[in-house]
């Protein structure tokens, strides 16, 4: 064909006009799907009646030990993606127990979105009898999230999705340990808790070079629905961007949102009745508050004889969470469950949360096999059911939790208990009554002050108890400044709230202790 100025022109006009085609084509292709469709389908569910979910587990498996249950693997050949590169990989949990209801998964595309199906090939059963015909129309449990986290060549389990809204993550060189939640209903209340769960999850297909994964769930439960969307950034320390759309179907005594779970057994605030060569066993050891006017509070915690509820009145919170504080291997001694490498769990608000409160649930335990901490922030206002609350978080699960802080505010490093006593004339120490409390701060501030620094304690007790001695003196083993603390109690059957913070003339140095000394009867 004769190129001329006319068949020039209307090239050109060919040219702009198949661009612009592109640019349309390239600014509708986002992905296939977004909070906004689980929304829509969270609100729908909030204005009908709740259909509870109905197990379609075969007796044998409903009723099977956990040792039984445990032997169900999965095929790690078969992980989801497996054959695309992609960082991430998908497994899968089977049914069985008490995980005895199907969740349903589905596979999100740029212009897809198709369920991912159950097979039993997916799994290896080991010794578990069954017959492949009844179980062939089962669902999943929950899944798990694959990662080369720790080397590029071998992928680690960094993340679970497994019963009602629970889920655990871990970041580089970290362990299982504390868990979170989408939404804790009336924890603690005398009418009992509701356990709402993520009955759907929709996961995004990563392409080779993402570093995040997006994960969208709908929950569902008697009395609230939700839409939520996960941005999972594994590392060092692995963030989740939450954002969280909840529908109330009818009115709750309490809401939490942003839950953390965890467990408390016994440590160097409370340690062991028994003789046992683990100093302390636990997946978290303290609540941390940063609160709105830019105080930080440190609630070591416990592991009470009766049911302990504690309120922190938080406006705006910057922060909260349950801290795994000391690392050191000899804190805990357990080379089977590495206390010392679980992460601990921070939640950081986007945005103005408001009015409200963190609240701090502690439950007796005899055994380290039941989460008996619960921490949440509770709204002081919840609006008429149907109508959409908004929050969005991030959580981080860290080990470096001196990195909280900022450096000029020194923190509770350990708490430790012990009997009270005098030393006599004869330099014997006799116990009298009371009881200690050893209270080590840190800080990297703290730690260029000289050691005669004049620093002073701001101490005070509950109606009770009484002081008996109150001191601080410089360590020079952690570069801070240990505070010592006698109390008496005066009725044993009560627990006894105290408060201290350490300060040089009007500038505060450290954080709050807050300790509940929980009743002994």
């Amino acid at each position: 064909m004769l190129i001329t100025n006319k068949n020039k022109t209307e090239l050109k006009k060919l040219h702009w006009v198949g661009a612009a085609v592109l640019l349309a084509l390239y600014a509708n292709n986002g992905w296939a799907f977004s909070i906004d469709d689980v929304a829509k389908e969270a609100k729908s569910l909030a204005g009908k009646s709740f259909d509870a979910p109905k197990s379609n587990l075969p007796s044998q498996f409903r009723d099977m030990k956990y040792a039984d249950y445990q032997q169900i693997q999965f095929n790690h050949d078969k992980a989801w993606w497996n054959k695309l590169k992609t960082p991430f990989k998908l497994e899968f949990y089977h049914q069985g127990m008490y995980f005895d209801t199907p969740v349903k998964l589905n596979e999100v595309t740029a212009n897809s979105v198709r369920e991912i199906k159950y097979s039993p090939d997916y799994f290896n059963f080991g010794k578990v009898q069954h017959d492949p015909e009844a179980i062939k129309n089962l669902g999943f449990a929950g899944f798990k999230i694959l990662y080369p986290l720790n080397a590029k060549d071998k992928n680690d389990e960094i993340t679970s999705f497994l019963g009602a809204s629970y889920f655990r993550v871990i970041g580089g060189g970290q362990v299982y340990g504390l868990s979170s939640r989408g939404l804790a209903i009336d924890t603690a209340l005398p009418s009992g808790e509701e356990f709402p769960r993520f009955r759907e999850f929709w996961v995004e297909r990563p392409k080779p070079q993402d570093k995040q994964l997006v994960i969208y769930a709908l929950l569902d439960s008697p009395r609230a629905t939700g839409a939520y969307r996960f941005v999972l950034r594994p590392g060092k320390d692995t963030n989740v961007d939450v954002q969280a759309k909840i529908y109330l179907r009818d009115k709750v005594g309490k809401l939490g949102v942003a839950p953390l779970t965890s467990m408390y057994l016994y440590g160097a605030n409370q340690p062991s009745p028994l003789v046992n060569y683990r100093p302390a066993l636990h997946d978290s050891n303290g609540l941390s508050i940063h609160a709105g006017n830019g105080e930080w509070i440190w609630r070591p915690l416990n592991n009470p004889k009766h049911l302990a509820v504690s309120t922190f009145t938080v406006e705006s919170p910057k922060g909260f969470g349950l801290l795994q504080r000391g690392r050191e291997f000899n804190q805990y001694q357990d080379l089977d469950d590495r206390y010392d490498l679980r992460p601990s769990g921070w939640i950081e608000p986007q945005g103005d949360w408001g009015k409200g409160r963190v609240e701090l649930v502690e439950i007796p335990t005899a055994d380290e096999t039941n989460d008996n901490i619960v921490a949440f922030w509770t709204p002081e206002h919840l609006p008429e059911p149907g109508k959409e609350m908004n929050f969005k978080y991030r959580l981080r699960f860290t080990r470096n939790e001196d990195q909280l802080h900022s450096p000029e505010t020194a923190w509770v490093k350990s708490t430790l208990r012990s009997t009270g006593d005098v030393k006599q004339s004869n330099l014997v120490r006799q116990p009298d009554g009371t009881i200690a409390f050893v209270i080590d701060f840190v800080g990297q501030q703290m730690s260029k002050l000289a050691d005669n620094t004049p620093v002073a304690p701001q101490v005070s007790i509950g109606d009770n108890g009484e002081i008996v001695e109150q001191s601080v003196r410089y360590n020079p083993v952690s570069k801070g400044w240990r505070l010592m603390l006698r109390i008496r109690v005066k009725d044993n059957k009560q627990p006894t709230e105290m408060r201290a913070a350490l300060v040089n003339g009007d500038k505060a140095l450290t954080e709050t202790w807050s300790y509940q000394l929980p009743a002994n009867e």
